[in-house]
């Protein structure tokens, strides 16, 4: 999906998959060609001196997953529930596996092409950073985010 993006964060008239998900009631999606696995809430270990989007790492089959608050990471108030709520949205990046801690995982949709939108200019500066675009749904926009601008170092979080 990265190559349909221009610079200007829009994307291009392509099908899409995303697995959508919520944070603070938005709706959002990410590709699912990155996404490893799907889990509920897991046990979270604390990582001393990580950023403060990190929350933790978990242990996904005997391999380390660092786990990034999105809430965190977008601006987003600190959820209720708590992190030991938070659905796991596993990505691989490399030979890296990293967990997206979002309060709710929905279904897989395919975007047909055309009805994309770039972001709208009222949009959070820090969501224009790492969103691909919006999509009109039937009663809300669904956010579209990248996940390599997620993981980028130079907003708080490392890839690999």
């Amino acid at each position: 999906m990265r190559d349909s993006v221009d610079r200007q964060g829009t994307v291009s008239d392509v099908e899409t998959r995303v697995l959508t998900f919520r944070l603070a009631g938005q709706s959002c999606g990410i590709p699912v060609d990155v996404i490893r696995d799907i889990l509920g809430p897991q046990k979270l270990a604390r990582i001393p001196l990580a950023p403060p989007e990190i929350a933790g790492s978990l242990n996904l089959r005997g391999r380390i997953v660092t786990a990034i608050d999105l809430r965190r990471r977008l601006g987003l108030p600190a959820s209720e529930r708590g992190l030991d709520q938070a659905m796991s949205i596993v990505i691989e990046q490399g030979t890296e596996l990293y967990s997206f801690l979002a309060d709710e995982v929905g279904d897989v949709m395919t975007l047909e092409k055309g009805g994309w939108e770039p972001n709208p200019p009222t949009l959070d500066p820090v969501w224009k950073d790492v969103s691909l675009g919006v999509r009109r749904l039937e009663r809300e926009l669904l956010v579209v985010l990248d996940v390599m601008e997620l993981l980028d170092i130079r907003r708080g979080v490392g890839v690999g």
